[in-house]
């Protein structure tokens, strides 16, 4: 019959050498905190509008994907920017490279709006504010319908 070995952990019986969970909250990245904080704009949104945007996902980049023409200026509906730097888009349904059907998404892009925001107050602001518009744009609506006190000056 065969030798079992038996791989011990804890070879004097004392138990294990500390705590298994630190007495602090867990650590947060600065990208799970903007992941948070979009959750958290987009939160009041989805629940005023539910029925409408149960098939609209929302992501975050870290930066912008998009090809860029030099001397752009004009942005369209469907992109949020502040001069030619895109905040935050609206990628509608379509079909991907292997031609499986996608879902209409928002996504925003992290590194731009940080760098746009300096404090967790304004970055609440620009959030709901880049929300707010790209929502509009997805239920072809003004963006005072999703907020009355939207304003285009933000």
């Amino acid at each position: 019959m065969g030798h079992i070995t038996r791989v011990r952990n804890d070879r004097h019986g004392r138990g294990p050498r500390g705590p298994f969970l630190p007495k602090l909250p867990r650590y947060k990245t600065r990208s799970q905190k903007f992941d948070a904080a979009v959750m958290d704009a987009y939160e009041p949104i989805a629940e005023q509008l539910e029925s409408q945007l149960a098939s609209l996902d929302v992501a975050v980049d870290v930066v912008p994907r998009m090809r860029l023409d030099v001397g752009y200026r004009q942005w369209p509906d469907d992109v949020v920017a502040d001069g030619q730097v895109p905040l935050g888009r609206l990628v509608f349904a379509g079909v991907d490279a292997s031609g499986c059907p996608t879902r209409p998404r928002i996504i925003i892009f992290r590194r731009p709006v940080e760098s746009r925001t300096d404090s967790a107050e304004s970055l609440r602001e620009q959030l709901h504010y880049i929300l707010v518009r790209l929502v509009a744009v997805y239920l072809n609506v003004s963006p005072n319908t999703i907020d009355p006190r939207f304003s285009w000056e933000d």
